[in-house]
């Protein structure tokens, strides 16, 4: 499998490393551990060293019970970040982590090149259109609810399938807009109870059907 980021082909046969870099005060794991610019840059370095593919970059905390921020607060914490890392290591793979269409669009004219969408364009339904337009990779995550009520008492007939038949409905709507290369994501911990997490780990092989 390969997907296309600026006219070259990316070969996704095997597994990629993404390193992650919450740009938020209140994320799953680093937020705000990093706030100034070198130690964001030391800690990008230290990433690609280690093997990084791609960086992702995400400025609206999508943790169990987080609260909403506003695209302005969210474009303040990741366009100067973006563009300081597409200045500083041009060779590395910028992925934005957000939901909101305006935010990809000035991502990718500011040096990312793929776009990670935890709701899978349902909190924006521009999205499909922007990176249709765009003609980037799509990261094309599941979740039900939004961060703020996903852990409440989700609930699927199978999980799996439900999920399954989410993302054909949405894989189809994507295509129809424009957009060749989406990468889907479960979205494990996403709406989702423990035991869904591992009825879904369990049946990844039925993925492949996408």
């Amino acid at each position: 499998m390969t997907v296309n980021i600026d006219g070259s082909l990316f070969d996704m046969s095997k597994p990629k490393i993404m390193g992650i870099l919450n740009l938020t005060p209140d994320s799953f794991y680093d937020g705000g551990h990093f706030s100034t610019q070198k130690e964001i840059l030391n800690q990008v370095e230290k990433m690609i060293d280690e093997g990084a593919d791609i960086i992702d970059l995400g400025g609206f905390s999508s943790r169990p019970g987080a609260k909403e921020i506003t695209l302005e607060d969210e474009e303040k914490r990741v366009l100067p970040i973006v563009k300081l890392i597409y200045k500083t290591f041009k060779n590395v793979l910028i992925s934005v982590d957000t939901f909101r269409s305006e935010l990809a669009k000035k991502s990718l004219d500011n040096g990312a090149k793929i776009i990670n969408d935890i709701s899978g364009g349902d909190l924006d339904k521009e999205m499909f259109k922007t990176i249709g337009k765009y003609k980037v990779p799509y990261i094309m995550m599941h979740m039900k609810g939004i961060p703020k009520n996903m852990q409440d008492n989700p609930n699927y007939e199978d999980v799996t399938v439900d999920i399954i038949k989410d993302f054909s409905r949405k894989i189809e709507n994507a295509l129809s807009q424009g957009i060749n290369d989406i990468i889907i994501d479960p979205g494990f911990g996403f709406g989702k109870t423990l035991n869904h997490n591992y009825e879904i780990l369990n049946n990844l092989e039925l993925f492949k059907i996408l």
